[in-house]
């Protein structure tokens, strides 16, 4: 029997949104792991692509993508300010906010995951009912179920 080794990293990938639950995520990862050196960070917002027919026209469609990402900036450098002030040197900790679309929020950050080969998945909880969480379905559920080769922390 031969013993195989999984190479890992100490990369981790924070799913946020604007959300309480998130914000107590990246709390989570600033008070565990702050100071603790050999850590990344990254935390994800991705940018749902509205429909083609959403906006009446391209220009309509580009002034709400710019204001969007201005919101998603502001709060992801929150979030990112949050893990400096516990510890994380600032080259550390990244942003992402790619736009995608998105059937599924869960699969598009499992894709994210997959793309960059992050050990470790943080989400917020989002406290749905047991009846909404049957009939809306649960990002942090989706993503607990479906992620392959990764830690997935679900932060309540």
């Amino acid at each position: 029997m031969t013993s195989e080794k999984k190479s890992t990293n100490k990369n981790i990938l924070i799913a946020v949104d604007e959300s309480e639950n998130s914000r107590r995520a990246v709390s989570y990862v600033a008070q565990f792991l702050g100071g603790i050196e050999g850590f990344k960070v990254t935390i994800l917002h991705v940018i749902p692509i509205p429909e083609d027919d959403f906006f009446p026209n391209s220009t309509e469609r580009e002034k709400w993508l710019s204001q969007h990402r201005g919101k998603v900036d502001a709060m992801l450098g929150g979030y990112r300010q949050i893990l400096i002030r516990a510890g994380f040197h600032p080259s550390d900790v990244s942003v992402r906010y790619p736009i995608r679309y998105c059937p599924s929020m869960a699969k598009c950050i499992l894709a994210e995951r997959d793309e960059t080969e992050y050990d470790t998945i943080v989400v917020g909880r989002h406290g749905l009912s047991r009846s909404e969480e049957f009939i809306f379905g649960s990002i942090s559920s989706k993503i607990v179920n479906h992620a392959r080769n990764c830690t997935v922390w679900v932060v309540e």
